[in-house]
């Protein structure tokens, strides 16, 4: 256990740590949704992680998007897993620099058991949703978080015991209501905090 995984492990205990430890989380996409979202899994203790992104790091990203200024340019997985590390150097990432389709899907995220949607293309998250929302991984997904304001708006919607949607459900991302850092962050958040909430219910369920 490494340094940043004793401390973890102060708030967790080392039984929850390594439970959380066993658990593979799939992400679909590394921008604003997707790279928040994995650095608070990995915060939460999580280590195994898939994540899918063709793109690369723009300036434009980092107004919201766990990137540096220096990482330009750079594909945004391999830049993601760079900062990943640097919280814990002890991580496993399956990075995959591609654009996620129906045709790859399967393989990328067969061995895992959460998926995170994270994609801005609408169609693809119906893509995604239609392939997972009957499966028994974990999926999560996000809705409506453009712009600034009404962030008590934003919340977490259980469609099914292994299906969430957190957002307002109602403001896209455009340009009237572009993505910005804190309601773009409170998504990703959300996310993140049903994925950990799921787990240590289930880590609880299996010891009693």
């Amino acid at each position: 256990m490494n340094r940043t995984e004793q401390g973890i492990a102060s708030y967790l205990g080392e039984e929850r740590l390594r439970y959380l430890q066993g658990i593979r989380i799939g992400i679909a996409g590394a921008g604003g949704l997707g790279s928040n979202c994995a650095m608070h899994l990995l915060r939460c203790g999580f280590k195994i992680f898939t994540i899918a992104d063709f793109d690369r790091v723009e300036e434009s990203n980092l107004n919201r998007q766990q990137y540096r200024l220096e990482q330009v340019g750079q594909p945004k997985v391999a830049a993601l897993y760079d900062n990943m590390r640097a919280v814990n150097p002890d991580i496993r990432l399956d990075a995959h620099m591609l654009r996620v389709t129906p045709a790859n899907m399967h393989d990328i995220f067969a061995p895992c058991d959460v998926i995170i949607e994270a994609f801005d293309d609408a169609a693809a998250k119906k893509v995604l949703v239609e392939k997972y929302m009957n499966s028994d991984k974990l999926l999560v997904c996000a809705s409506g978080m453009g712009g600034t304001g009404n962030s008590d708006e934003m919340i977490t919607r259980k469609v099914r015991d292994n299906f969430y949607i957190v957002g307002d459900m109602k403001t896209e991302c455009n340009a009237q209501t572009p993505p910005f850092s804190p309601r773009v962050g409170i998504a990703a958040a959300k996310q993140a905090d049903v994925v950990l909430s799921y787990y240590l219910d289930k880590f609880e369920s299996e010891r009693s």
